[in-house]
């Protein structure tokens, strides 16, 4: 493992464990060379993934673009950071599980809107919002409404 400060190959494990419920390896590393302290994480890949935009283009899967907006939906909110990194070791383990190697943009925004819905209210018409493109209040108004009759 090549250190991000120094770029030294040189490295060595300090300690390991369990994370995210057992679905990754968390590493401690040193550098020999400079000395920095660093964490890597070791996860199971079962497939390539490759995401098909609404627009027609093919792009790798990006577990940290997907973390980032759940993220970005749950600020703050009463949720912890452990519990995103199982929520999108949950969706990715779903997809890379489900056989095939391309999924949709909209397919991978269904999922975190399932998981969202239950998880915190707020969170998901945050990302709402964003994954269905409101543009005004009436947007927000007719969503809400959605809600009000489904529940």
């Amino acid at each position: 493992m090549r250190c991000p400060f120094c770029q030294s190959e040189d490295t060595q494990v300090k300690d390991s464990r369990p994370a995210e419920d057992g679905s990754a390896i968390r590493r401690r590393r040193s550098c020999n060379a400079c000395g920095a302290r660093f964490t890597t994480f070791e996860r199971v890949q079962l497939r390539d993934l490759v995401v098909l935009k609404t627009d027609g283009r093919r792009v790798p899967f990006d577990r940290e673009k997907l973390a980032r907006s759940i993220r970005v939906a749950l600020r703050k909110r009463p949720v912890d950071t452990e519990k995103v990194e199982r929520i999108v070791s949950s969706i990715q383990r779903r997809l890379e599980s489900e056989g095939t190697e391309e999924i949709t943009s909209k397919a991978i925004g269904q999922r975190v809107m399932e998981v969202l819905r239950e998880l915190d209210p707020v969170a998901y018409v945050r990302f709402a919002s964003v994954y269905q493109n409101f543009r005004d209040a009436e947007d927000f108004h007719a969503f809400l409404g959605s809600l009000d009759n489904a529940g």
